[in-house]
């Protein structure tokens, strides 16, 4: 069996991640490479990784349209976008060109409970096709949902759920860095929030209905709020950078609604370089019913690797799926490849 053949269009934070953890992968190769970047057309992904492989060369082109039409791949891996209606025409050129896809789209991850109607739009044109289309990542994707959904397994009864992800943002990109607000005056923030045009983290809306979607109990509301995390001193990451009294990032808090109470609580302190003052990662999750559950993991399961993880090693899981819009709770337990990718393709 040929390799497994893969396209990762976006070449940020994520996409070169997720190249760099392929070419160390058995029974999978990339096949080609799109960003807009200009400072990357044309370039050697190798030497934009700065790496040294025996993987043969792939040139970074700018012009999608070419490479899904002279390219067979599997499966694209698709490293742009927050929103359903932002990653919807891509999608489509994906799947029309007869290729799965896997998005980091946060709304991807259950696209349902934004977007329902391009959300079918998806599926019947991945079903026409042929091919499958998922949404995940870390988070949402992983810790606060599918994580949640799995530990409740082992209960007989659940009467509230709590999910709280401390976490660092210094590992994402540009994008991130503006949806969280990094750098901005606390002027800005409070403008941005009454345009709309501060996002936040994008995943409560979806990790809350996929909660309950798979637990059979049905959400009356959804609510979120966001605070600023104002810094004292000075913090640099990568793609980001917020001088004192500027945003380092926003505190979400979110909830699902049932019978008039909150039975989901998400709490979501999102920031770069947190230990700068002191604040401690984490990944916390208390169910209370029978039994109690009580999960914390310390520091957190970092968002950068966690990421690029989930999509590479779900690429024989949704190649394998049947066709249509798939989310996390449609597929087998995501899990490391640490042999040959195609033994796990049907």
């Amino acid at each position: 069996m040929e390799k497994v053949k893969v396209i990762i269009w976006g070449f940020g934070a994520m996409g070169k991640g997720m190249a760099e953890m392929i070419l160390y992968k058995k029974g999978v190769q990339i096949v080609g490479i799109c960003d807009v970047n200009p400072k990357y057309d044309k370039m050697n992904f190798l030497d934009v990784l700065n790496v040294e492989s025996d993987h043969e060369p792939v040139i970074i082109q700018s012009n999608i349209d070419h490479l899904l039409g002279t390219t067979e791949a599997d499966i694209v891996l698709l490293c742009t976008d927050s929103f359903v209606k932002d990653a919807f025409d891509k999608i489509k050129k994906i799947v029309m060109s007869g290729m799965n896809c896997i998005s980091t789209a946060e709304e991807m991850a259950y696209p349902y409970a934004n977007e329902p109607v391009l959300s079918k739009q998806i599926d019947n044109l991945a079903k026409a096709y042929n091919v499958s289309v998922l949404g995940t990542g870390i988070n949402p994707g992983f810790i606060m949902d599918l994580l949640v959904i799995a530990l409740t397994g082992t209960m007989a009864e659940v009467n509230h759920i709590e999910a709280k992800r401390v976490n660092s943002l210094s590992p994402f990109g540009p994008a991130v860095m503006h949806e969280q607000g990094v750098g901005i005056t606390i002027g800005e923030f409070h403008k941005r929030v009454m345009d709309k045009k501060l996002a936040g983290h994008v995943g409560f809306k979806e990790s809350i209905y996929m909660i309950s979607d798979a637990l059979g109990v049905k959400l009356e509301g959804f609510n979120q709020q966001m605070e600023p995390i104002i810094t004292n001193v000075d913090r640099k990451s990568t793609y980001g950078e917020a001088l004192e009294g500027t945003l380092a990032g926003i505190n979400m808090t979110g909830q699902g609604l049932v019978n008039g109470d909150v039975f989901i609580d998400m709490y979501h302190p999102q920031q770069i370089e947190p230990e700068m003052e002191g604040t401690q990662t984490g990944d916390y999750i208390n169910i209370e019913g029978i039994p109690n559950i009580h999960m914390a993991i310390t520091p957190e399961i970092q968002g950068g690797i966690g990421t690029v993880a989930m999509c590479v090693n779900m690429i024989p899981h949704v190649i394998n799926a049947k066709p249509g819009l798939k989310t996390m709770i449609d597929l087998p337990v995501p899990r490391a490849i640490l042999g040959d990718m195609r033994d796990l393709i049907d």
